[in-house]
């Protein structure tokens, strides 16, 4: 895609929804970078609703510890592999309280030393927490990238490292968010729904779209999870 035509991309999705936000629900850093954790080959909208009563009582690193692994995998049973994620938040909780006062830390190095956390997730913390114009690149912005033409790769650092080259620096700020809600609710994997696509005049692929699924990349399953 042009950097004409990226730009004209990222403007239609910003007249849209000029301040777009995570539809993950938390009311400080740490019950973010929580939630983030077990977003991970889940959905938002099934974190929220295991999170909802667990943030009501769980609001610092030293309330998770206090309520311990057994009571945090009872709390998030029906979240896609809740045993392992919930070993990973607890040993998180940990190392704030020990290594870092509590605070969930500003910088890449510490955020990806953490339990539990790789680089989609600390491109989430420093995005969504701490205003950076970080990419954090799941399987919605993969696939939405491939297909229409905004970056093409292989692997999810390939199109990050693409997107932050090809998206305008006046848009980096929420691109992560209009690409995602855009791969959630209009670009989707099975039936797109090209007739309310903003950009579809702009698609690399739109005239592969038709009455049955489009060819597009795939992202590793690895990589599911919201944001």
């Amino acid at each position: 895609m042009t950097p004409e035509c990226c730009a004209t991309f990222f403007a239609r999705l910003a007249a849209a929804n000029p301040e777009p936000e995570t539809e993950l629900v938390y009311h400080n850093t740490y019950q973010l970078l929580v939630a983030v954790i077990l977003s991970a080959q889940a959905t938002d909208a099934g974190v929220n609703k295991a999170t909802t009563p667990l943030f009501e009582k769980v609001r610092t690193p030293e309330d998770m510890l206090a309520l311990g692994e057994p009571g945090l995998t009872q709390a998030i049973r029906t979240i896609g592999l809740y045993r392992s994620k919930a070993r990973h938040v607890i040993a998180m909780s940990r190392m704030l309280v020990e290594r870092h006062g509590s605070q969930v830390p500003r910088s890449r190095a510490e955020l990806e030393a953490l339990p539990g956390v790789g680089r989609k997730t600390a491109n989430v913390i420093l995005n969504v927490a701490f205003g950076e114009p970080t990419l954090a690149v799941d399987t919605h912005i993969f696939r939405v990238a491939n297909r229409t033409g905004l970056a093409s790769g292989k692997t999810v650092r390939e199109v990050e490292d693409q997107l932050m080259q090809c998206v305008p620096s006046a848009y980096r700020q929420h691109a992560h968010h209009w690409l995602i809600l855009h791969g959630r609710y209009v670009c989707k994997a099975r039936k797109p729904l090209c007739a309310q696509c903003s950009v579809r005049d702009l698609c690399a692929s739109a005239a592969l779209f038709g009455d049955s699924a489009p060819r597009h990349a795939h992202a590793p399953e690895t990589q599911t999870g919201v944001h």
